[in-house]
């Protein structure tokens, strides 16, 4: 994901959720953009956010629903809507799973941004670099990805949100039951192939 001019995302339009609306509508707003941002999980692929720029509200819970999220060092990561009296629940749940429980309600009860540092600091985004290097940085990372096999990284992707809720036994049963599914994978013998071999592997896709 990525956007031009100064703004990554701002999230919702308020003119959207304005009184003038019936609840049904309301409803379909916000389930709406539930629906986005755990599609973007369920994914086979990676999703990187390439933010350059501010990412408020439903803006900042896109950066923090994303894999993989680069940010230059102009940008800013907000929660305001406390500050107009709609507070900011729906982006609270993708917040509270990437940030530190008291970092993510400081930004929830105040309204007031996290720079770049301190969100690559807290762990909101993998990587901050100067606006000039944006693009090369988020390429470089998505081009190391295209080298690997698509079904093992859609296996690994899958994997990684069902066990990251898990407790620590569960998690491991179910990721011991993945290791060997991914053996049983063409991809997964090829890999191991090459290697022995010593030469690239050649994926299925």
């Amino acid at each position: 994901f990525a956007a031009e001019g100064p703004v990554f995302c701002s999230g919702h339009d308020l003119k959207e959720l304005s009184s003038e609306d019936d609840v049904k509508h309301h409803s379909q707003v916000f389930e709406l953009c539930a629906e986005v941002m755990t599609l973007i999980q369920r994914l086979p692929v990676p999703v990187i956010a390439k933010v350059n720029g501010l990412a408020t509200a439903a803006g900042c819970q896109l950066v923090a629903s994303c894999d993989i999220a680069v940010a230059s060092e102009k940008s800013q990561f907000a929660t305001p809507g406390v500050n107009i009296g709609l507070f900011c629940s729906t982006p609270a749940v993708a917040l509270g799973r990437s940030l530190p429980r008291k970092v993510a309600l400081e930004m929830l009860f105040t309204g007031e941004p996290l720079s770049a540092h301190e969100a690559l600091m807290h762990g909101l985004v993998s990587k901050v670099v100067p606006e000039d290097r944006l693009e090369e940085e988020t390429m470089k990372i998505s081009q190391k990805i295209c080298e690997s096999s698509k079904s093992v990284l859609a296996l690994g992707k899958a994997t990684f949100y069902r066990q990251i809720t898990q407790d620590l036994d569960t998690a491991y049963k179910i990721t011991t039951k993945v290791m060997v599914d991914n053996l049983t994978l063409r991809d997964g013998q090829e890999g191991i192939e090459a290697f022995v071999q010593k030469r690239k592997p050649v994926w299925s896709h």
